[in-house]
């Protein structure tokens, strides 16, 4: 079974998307728009058996799934087409900005029988999975909490620099696009959270994300997540959470780097693969198709997104 899949985009995100889709052989990606002829351009460049359709109601009329790639102010409404057309969703995360909004629009989501599922590009990966087989075995010992470090250089990152919503506060920041990440792997692996406190610093410029963060969250059992991030400096980027036991840890850094102690050094637990990201996007797409056919899969939920979404707005009004 092949699924035709709608690509409504086509930055950085969709395009990559785009590209590992084509490679699987679950997928075909034949059914691109977005409103920038220049992302058009990109996009047909790397898939040539890919069409730009005339309206993103046509890719979507065409498609058997829907990838949504777009920004959030914008990604509401072709959700709701998607679903209404009685097509499967996929979304990139964040579901939005403004909580209460989201809420509504994940329970309209809920109405329709169709596979849903949010893009959080762990959900499905080596790490998480194998962390959490390892705690299941009691090979952490007591689980004590997360400690996440996030700092960049500049942000966006060069690769994101097309993107340039990302630097704006209503949208964009590395809190929302990073630490989002890292605290959906840390409510799978110690449960709920709950935003203790924060401390989030802006620039002069209003109108520009986050620069700096502090914050804590802990469970109902007391088991913690300590975030720091900052963006400034000039330094290699780190992206990197620690996730604390008594009998042994484990860092993760980059997404897929797998690392454990036991108190001494944090050793690699594996050989790293030579492509990471093509790794870690089979592994989702296969999820993916497992959550197209209505079978279990480790994708994340609606729910869950919004959960993780709850918890970042929550921190990113606690400014300076």
């Amino acid at each position: 079974m092949i699924v035709k899949v709608a690509i409504i985009g086509l930055g950085i995100m969709g395009r990559r998307m785009l590209e590992h889709m084509r490679k699987h052989e679950k997928f075909e990606p034949n059914f691109l728009w977005d409103p920038d002829k220049s992302a058009c351009e990109k996009a047909i460049e790397i898939d040539t058996e890919a069409k730009i359709m005339d309206s993103p109601e046509e890719a979507i009329d065409a498609a058997d799934l829907v990838y949504l790639a777009c920004p959030p102010k914008v990604r509401e409404a072709y959700a709701i087409d998607t679903v209404q057309k009685g097509k499967a969703l996929f979304l990139e995360k964040p579901l939005g900005i403004d909580v209460e909004h989201s809420k509504k629009f994940i329970e309209r989501l809920k109405n329709f029988n169709v596979p849903l599922a949010v893009n959080f590009t762990q959900a499905a990966g080596l790490a998480l999975n194998d962390l959490l087989h390892a705690k299941s075995n009691g090979e952490f010992g007591e689980m004590i909490g997360v400690d996440i470090i996030v700092t960049y250089h500049k942000w966006p990152r060069e690769w994101q620099k097309e993107a340039d919503w990302l630097r704006f506060k209503s949208e964009g920041g590395m809190t929302r696009e990073v630490i989002s990440h890292f605290l959906f792997f840390s409510e799978r692996v110690l449960g709920l959270l709950e935003l203790k406190w924060a401390k989030v610093v802006y620039p002069k410029d209003d109108l520009l994300c986050e620069t700096d963060v502090l914050a804590r969250l802990e469970t109902k059992d007391g088991k913690c997540v300590n975030i720091l991030a900052s963006v400034g400096g000039v330094q290699p980027d780190r992206q990197e959470m620690t996730i604390r036991g008594t009998k042994t840890s484990r860092r993760v850094s980059e997404f897929y780097k797998d690392f454990e102690s036991d108190g001494g050094e944090f050793l690699p637990l594996r050989e790293e693969p030579k492509d990471p990201r093509a790794v870690s996007l089979k592994a989702q797409l296969d999820h993916l198709f497992l959550n197209y056919k209505g079978m279990p899969n480790q994708l994340a939920s609606l729910d869950e997104a919004y959960r993780v979404q709850t918890l970042i707005e929550a921190i990113l009004e606690k400014r300076n």
